[in-house]
């Protein structure tokens, strides 16, 4: 049965206000709190460790699977591994994500391994969203890691946001993508306190026609620490682009660490990397329309992460 904190964990990461429709599995405190399938969408419980695989049809189009996790105990600490395998031709959304309640002094952590497997001609889009909020001591930590494998003409989008209450994570993301395939990473980051975020990309792009897009956009606030790594490798004719954007406050720190490799010369590779601070000119211009500084810096903030 779920409780009002994590239903209020479930809103915060899935925008869940009830049962979604469609396919769906819920995880709670390390044990399956609902799921539902469909015609073609099923979701199988893993026998040799902890997590499910997700069997999507070839041909499902117009459908979406929830896979939420939410932990409320603190203390808790789990891995868990969910395989993607997304059918010929397949248009579907996946939105997943995990939200901590943690109110006691011990460590509550959640790492999750996420691997996909997106057949011809399939697209895929994915969302996740970590979150941690609670009054106590103990820690908030998440590490995902994600692996893509992108057949002939597959697209791939991928939606990452974290704004609050995740006290560290790393992230690491590798793909493989084949001839004509295109995968796109949109990351968005705002740390405070004495928080961690460091993310880590690895694209390969081994097929003719292949083309990858990675865009971080991250806020490090009081005495946070952010690491971004990204490589992108041409081992044949294809496009590849990294881009990363900070703002840094405070006394925050953040390392962007963007890398390029062509293997073949007919690869197309890009890198950008900017870290620096919020601009006067733009606070005092909001300030002059009334808003106090904080509020200034909200709104820019806001529309810096939309």
């Amino acid at each position: 049965m779920i409780d009002e904190i994590q239903k209020n964990l479930l809103r915060e990461i899935a925008d869940l206000h009830g049962i979604p429709t469609g396919a769906y599995n819920i995880r709670a405190n390390g044990d399956a709190a609902g799921r539902a399938t469909t015609e073609h969408i099923d979701i199988v419980t893993k026998t040799d460790k902890a997590g499910i695989d997700i069997i999507i049809k070839p041909g499902t189009k117009n459908e979406s699977v929830h896979i939420p996790v939410i932990i409320s105990e603190s203390g808790l600490s789990e891995v868990v591994y969910n395989d993607f395998y997304i059918g010929e031709g397949a248009d579907v959304t996946i939105i997943a994500g995990c939200g901590i309640h943690n109110c006691g002094v011990q460590k509550s952590e959640h790492d999750g391994v996420h691997s996909f497997f997106v057949e011809k001609n399939a697209r895929v889009r994915y969302v996740e969203k970590h979150y941690g909020e609670g009054d106590g001591n103990g820690k908030n930590v998440m590490n995902p890691t994600t692996v893509v494998s992108l057949a002939e003409g597959a697209y791939m989008e991928m939606e990452t946001t974290q704004i609050k209450g995740v006290d560290s994570t790393v992230r690491k993301t590798t793909a493989k993508l084949a001839a004509g395939a295109t995968l796109i990473i949109k990351e968005k980051i705002m740390t405070h306190g004495n928080q961690l975020a460091e993310t880590d990309f690895t694209v390969d792009l081994d097929g003719e026609g292949s083309g990858a897009n990675v865009i971080s956009r991250s806020v490090a606030k009081e005495h946070s620490r952010q690491v971004f790594r990204s490589n992108i490798r041409g081992n044949a004719k294809c496009s590849g682009h990294s881009e990363c954007d900070s703002i840094i406050m405070d006394e925050a720190s953040v390392s962007a660490i963007p890398e390029i490799t062509a293997a073949r010369v007919e690869a197309s590779l890009i890198h950008e990397a900017a870290i620096g601070k919020i601009a006067g000119e733009q606070l005092t211009k909001l300030m002059t329309l009334g808003l106090s500084e904080k509020e200034a810096e909200e709104q820019i903030i806001s529309g810096f992460l939309k």
